[in-house]
């Protein structure tokens, strides 16, 4: 379902080049649910990004879905990451002038989603937001806006999820029931997840768990 094939990535500081990845070999078949760990500045954004199609690998291959990025022209590979890919992050990244259901629908318009805002309550609906459609994230809590990033995430069907420290900005028992509905929901939808987190229970949760460090992913 996913493959990373010899994937090379450097960056430049200054005058010193620093080698985040140097021949990074990695698979996943679908519906798997791993967990990436690692300390901090190991690269687990990084690869996140590269496996979004974000940022470009200096060298190797990305398939996805039995898509190779290389085949890819920017556009396409654009496309391709709103209909395959969904994102959650540390810090939501919802559009403030928009409402929660505004929100959600984004993803949706994206990929021409028909019925996009009767998914996108229902989905809110699931994440217990009913209550909370016309609101701004300025008056939602932080619990609340990972829910809405959830819900937005998850509105196209996408292939993949990837999760970046999803509670990390969020209290435990926040946290928890956050995760609890993640989970409960990519289950239902038989979605593939790779999870950033710096929380072993968060990672005992997920079939797989993988280190990151020195530039390699070693199971644990």
């Amino acid at each position: 379902m996913l493959e990373l094939k010899s994937l090379k990535k450097a960056y430049i500081q200054g005058s010193q080049k620093i080698e985040i990845f140097e021949n990074l070999n990695f698979h996943l078949k679908e519906g798997e649910r791993v967990a990436i760990m690692g300390k901090s500045g190991s690269g687990k954004s990084t690869l996140l990004s590269l496996i979004s199609g974000i940022i470009k690998a200096d060298s190797g291959d990305i398939i996805l879905n039995s898509v190779s990025y290389k085949d890819l022209q920017e556009s396409e590979l654009n496309d391709f990451r709103a209909t395959n890919i969904g994102f959650i992050f540390q810090n939501f990244h919802l559009v403030s002038y928009l409402n929660a259901l505004e929100n959600v629908m984004l993803p949706a318009k994206v990929c021409n989603i028909a019925n996009a805002k009767e998914k996108a309550i229902e989905l809110l609906k699931s994440v217990g937001l009913s209550h909370r459609l016309d609101h701004l994230p300025s008056q939602l809590s932080g619990g609340e806006k990972q829910r809405v990033a959830i819900a937005r995430a998850l509105i196209h069907n996408p292939k993949i999820i990837l999760a970046d420290e999803p509670s990390g900005n969020l209290d435990e028992e926040t946290g928890i029931a956050v995760m609890d509905k993640l989970f409960e929901l990519i289950k239902q939808n038989n979605t593939t997840l790779i999870l950033v987190t710096h929380s072993k229970d968060v990672a005992t949760r997920c079939e797989k768990t993988y280190e990151l460090n020195s530039g390699n992913l070693n199971k644990c």
